[in-house]
């Protein structure tokens, strides 16, 4: 008694291999990495406040260096005052600058990291 193929047909149910997602949602973190104009637009925002924020520090530290050479022309016999202002008065400055510095990139890169990630 041969067995029509139609009697035969399995049918297997179980849980889809892959979840799909819906049209609608939307991952910053997958436009940067496609690429994508979004992406680009992302990852050039924050290289821009990046860029902004070391001209910042630049143009400040121009500000504090850049008139000691005419100081110290002012004065050729204060030989002492330009150690102690090289020596100990710019060493603080530039030490609160530094930091300065490194915490805005990092908060910088928090907040793009906050942007990007899924919630």
């Amino acid at each position: 008694m041969p067995q029509d193929p139609t009697d035969r047909r399995v049918v297997v149910t179980g849980p889809p291999r892959r979840a799909r997602r819906s049209s609608g949602y939307y991952r910053p973190r997958t436009e940067i990495d496609e690429q994508t104009t979004l992406g680009h637009t992302y990852v050039r925002s924050l290289m821009r406040i990046q860029l902004r924020t070391g001209l910042t520090v630049f143009a400040v530290l121009a500000l504090l260096i850049g008139p000691l050479p005419l100081v110290f022309a002012a004065a050729p016999d204060a030989r002492r005052l330009e150690w102690a202002v090289l020596g100990f008065g710019l060493y603080p400055p530039l030490v609160l600058l530094a930091r300065w510095y490194v915490r805005r990139a990092e908060r910088n890169e928090r907040d793009f990291v906050r942007l990007v990630e899924d919630r």
